[in-house]
């Protein structure tokens, strides 16, 4: 069965290069452009891992990750930030809420971010 991921990201582009690269490693992808969308697509479909942006509309990444963690059903879920907000203070609240990793989106190819959502999954096994 393949492992799961939820990748939470609006810009159009990035969320279809995400996608693209994780369906050709074996991956189930599904892919929400907002935070209230996570939450539509998690009543059916049950990730290994969330990668999550912090800047989406609507409801955005430290909010819905916050509410992830406050949810029994989902709060077990390894989240991954991938967000261009890079400043000290914003990581350590990203992880302070509860992400299992902070990756710079600018500093990181999708190469590393395959490979940190391997490595969680592989932790979480």
């Amino acid at each position: 069965m393949p492992f799961k991921i939820l990748v939470a990201e609006d810009d159009k582009f990035l969320g279809k290069v995400y996608k693209a690269k994780f369906v050709k490693e074996g991956y189930e992808v599904q892919s929400a452009s907002d935070g209230n969308e996570v939450f539509n697509i998690l009543q059916n479909f049950m990730p290994d891992v969330i990668l999550l942006d912090l800047i989406m509309p609507i409801k955005d990444g430290f909010i819905t990750l916050k509410e992830l963690k406050l949810n029994d059903k989902f709060k077990n879920i390894p989240v991954i930030i991938a967000s261009n907000l890079g400043q000290k203070d914003e990581i350590e609240k990203g992880l302070n809420l509860g992400a299992a990793d902070y990756l710079v989106k600018s500093d990181t190819t999708i190469e590393k971010v395959i490979e940190k959502v391997r490595m969680h999954i592989i932790n979480r096994e």
